[in-house]
């Protein structure tokens, strides 16, 4: 097994969680950073258990693609020789029940049908292979992999797999026969240069830069309440230490995060750290780190 397409978080996780601590979040926007991290953690927890397969295959992680005009999210390819598995992970946790087709929680509030998410995702994940000339079988699941997850009056006869069936689930598996050829590889090629890096459907907040607060924080607890001392950035509520130098690099991609059309310069990574009184430490971080089109700015490549 090797992973083809490894997963990367959300931009849009790390953005809310950016503008979370620099400005007021609506009750909606804070929920939908939860469901976010929840999700990724979810996804993450189940690429725990797939890096363990030994068997020969290919993982493309957190796809995004188009077939005619819809758009597509898929949480696991999985390529071996025959067939492609398709995975939806969801990190629900709690009680639900199945009733008519339908998921609700146990204080009767409808929630979307994961599997009619899998079962358009399949659709379209076909009739694009198709598009290209590939025709494989595809099998799909929707895997629960939060283990306080449960489903009263589960469907013996859904594509699902509960945290209890997941030990059985992976080892068949990886029992499999598999032998992969240029074929396959050619598919995961195919496939990756399709995705599409950023979502059309971005559900960001509206922000700019004169309403967030300025500002370095703790990256442990998060507090604005930090000082430099010794060339350490110092969080006065926790006590947790960090250099300065790594401090500025995380400011940077702050900045890199929230307004990537805006050029990096020494006197904009000052005002945006506040704390950090040296504009040359500053200059000094971006020299190394970045490299360098004029006197003042940087361009946004990180230097190896």
């Amino acid at each position: 097994m090797s992973f083809f397409k490894d997963r990367k978080e959300p931009s849009e996780a790390a953005i809310l969680r950016i503008l979370d601590k620099r400005m007021q979040l609506a009750e909606k926007d804070k929920q939908y950073y939860h469901n976010l991290v929840k999700g990724f953690e979810g996804e993450v927890m189940f690429d725990s258990l797939t890096e363990k397969l030994q068997c020969e295959s290919l993982f493309l992680n957190d796809l995004l693609l188009d077939q005619n005009n819809s758009t597509f999210q898929l949480d696991s390819v999985m390529i071996t020789q025959d067939p492609l598995y398709l995975f939806e992970v969801k990190n629900y946790e709690g009680d639900f029940y199945y009733e008519d087709g339908r998921f609700y929680t146990l204080s009767k509030k409808e929630i979307k049908n994961p599997l009619h998410q899998l079962a358009r995702s399949e659709s379209l994940l076909r009739q694009l292979l198709q598009s290209i000339g590939y025709r494989i079988p595809i099998k799909s699941y929707v895997i629960f992999i939060n283990p306080q997850f449960t489903l009263y009056q589960a469907p013996i006869n859904q594509p699902i797999i509960f945290p209890n069936q997941l030990p059985n689930f992976m080892g068949n598996l990886n029992e499999r026969p598999s032998k992969l050829t240029r074929r396959h590889k050619s598919i995961a090629e195919k496939l990756v240069s399709l995705h599409q890096n950023e979502s059309l459907y971005k559900k960001l907040p509206p922000y700019n830069y004169e309403s967030l607060r300025k500002g370095l924080n703790c990256s442990v607890c998060y507090s604005f309440m930090v000082f430099v001392e010794d060339k350490k950035l110092v969080c006065d509520l926790c006590g947790h230490q960090e250099s300065v130098d790594t401090a500025i690099l995380r400011a940077v991609e702050e900045l890199k995060l929230l307004f990537p059309g805006e050029k990096i310069t020494t006197n904009g990574v000052h005002e945006w750290c506040q704390v950090v009184d040296s504009k040359k430490t500053i200059r000094r971080v971006l020299k190394q780190n970045y490299s360098s089109i004029g006197k003042r700015e940087f361009h946004f490549i990180k230097l190896e």
